[in-house]
Parts: C-alpha cells; structure tokens; sequence
C-alpha cells in the first residue's frame, strides 16, 4: 500500500500520496523549485501517525506549474431598478507534485 499524508496549505487540507499531483492555493516560488508541506498525519499501511497539532515539515513536493484557473462568472441582479453587475474571477493556482512522504 501507499503513502498518505493529509497537508495543510493556503487555509485548506488535502490527502495526498507519493506521486500525486495538485492544484494549490498559489505559492511566490518558480516552477521547478522544491517545497515542503506542514504535515498533519501520515499512514503507511500499518503504522498511523497523527501530530497533536503538526508532524513538522514532512511531505516534499515539486513545484510544475503557477497558472490561472478558469474564469468564474459573478452576476448580480435586482429587479425592477435597472441595476445588473458582471464580474469575471480568475483564482490563482499552483500545480504541485508529490515526490516523497517521510
């Protein structure tokens, strides 16, 4: 069985394993640079280990890409009053890969 560990980046959690890719919140560092996570639990199989809050820095990943998510349409409305409002968001991202869990 794989490795997993649930990290914990940019406000959110994510359960991830050896090899994996993902979408973050972004990161100010340049594609290809290395990067360690904040590591809340880990499980090999056999052995679970939790950290009361944290296990330090033990998931090591690879940053791929920084790019754009799609575009998210906001519209607000109100009736009779003529009022109508479009705003576009394009969120942020980074694009990870997972290359070791301690």
């Amino acid at each position: 069985m794989a490795k997993l560990a649930i990290i914990k980046t940019g406000g959110k959690q994510y359960k991830v394993s050896e090899g994996q890719s993902l979408k973050i919140e972004k990161i100010n560092l340049k594609a290809g640079d290395n990067i360690k996570f904040e590591t809340l639990l880990t499980y090999d199989g056999e052995n679970l280990n939790l950290g009361k809050p944290s296990l330090g820095e033990k998931v090591e990943g690879e940053i791929i890409e920084q790019g754009k998510n799609k575009k998210v349409l906001v519209v607000k409305y109100k009736r009779k009053t003529r009022y109508r409002r479009n705003v576009g968001h394009r969120q942020l991202f980074t694009k990870v890969k997972i290359f070791s869990i301690a």
